[in-house]
């Protein structure tokens, strides 16, 4: 870009300078590498603050012992029978609450003023919000492989056998990082830490404890019955149930949890997005 400049005191002649036009545009191959940083970042948060990983950690052993031995004989007649349809359930429960950290912790990060500070880094904006929702996926592998050992444990023996048991766990993941997204849009949104935590946990609770998860469907009232059958996480927890007990990969349930986390990701990472860049 050039730019006519005053002339000298003299006012004999005029100086042309070509300023260059500098804007802010990251290569796609930068941003990636941006957010990859950003992540690790965010493993390293969570190794110099492991109190972060005691929902991931304390609440499989917990959840699973508890809805177990509290609701395996009333169920199942004998705890051993129940394990089959617990475990998933659990997993499943589990894992998905855990995407409620993503959130949160994004909402900190902005009333820190971490973000602030990204930005004047030559780096890709949405690097931050990108490597925190991929570092968070080491939390729910985590959450997934102690929910799996601990029934392991008690003497769960799924049927599908170690493919379908990392099957269900890659679905479950894959779905999580889904719902992460609303979470994460939660967190720009929302003026506090806990007001995210708080409002997710009134959208979760009703999702995954009116489903299929702790108990049969046909017990229930009709007009529970109607909402658990479209409840996403009831296709989720059968998906679960079908690739781990029995290594069933042609399940109608499977397709649906699949889906659901494509259109929630192409609703929610766009408005996520876009409201985080409003922001940052």
């Amino acid at each position: 870009m050039t730019t006519t400049l005053p002339a000298p005191a003299t006012g004999r002649t005029t100086v042309r300078a070509t300023i260059p036009d500098v804007r802010n545009r990251i290569p796609i191959r930068q941003a990636i590498a941006n957010s990859l940083t950003m992540a690790y970042r965010g493993v390293l948060k969570i190794k110099h603050n492991p109190e972060q990983l005691f929902d991931v950690t304390f609440q499989p052993i917990i959840f699973t012992l508890m809805f177990t031995y509290i609701f395996g004989g009333a169920i199942s007649g004998n705890v051993h029978s129940y394990l089959p349809v617990i475990i998933p359930g659990i997993l499943v429960q589990t894992v998905i609450t855990t995407s409620i950290v993503t959130g949160t912790q994004l909402r900190e990060d902005m009333d820190k003023g971490v973000f602030d500070r990204f930005k004047s880094l030559p780096i890709a904006r949405i690097s931050a919000l990108a490597g925190a929702l991929t570092a968070d996926m080491v939390r729910y592998g985590i959450a997934t492989v102690l929910t799996i050992t601990m029934g392991l444990i008690m003497g769960y023996r799924p049927g599908g056998g170690a493919v379908g048991v990392i099957a269900a766990a890659v679905v479950i993941v894959v779905c999580s990082f889904a719902v992460s997204w609303i979470f994460a849009l939660m967190g720009v949104l929302m003026k506090s830490a806990s007001a995210v935590q708080g409002t997710s946990m009134m959208i979760l609770f009703p999702l995954t404890f009116m489903s299929s998860a702790f108990v049969p469907v046909k017990t229930m009232p009709g007009w529970m019955q109607t909402f658990v059958n479209i409840n996403p996480v009831t296709h989720l927890v059968y998906a679960c149930r079908d690739l781990m007990n029995d290594g069933n990969f042609a399940s109608s349930h499977l397709g649906w949890s699949l889906l659901g986390a494509a259109v929630v990701v192409l609703i929610f990472a766009p408005l996520t997005v876009r409201m985080y860049m409003r922001k940052a």
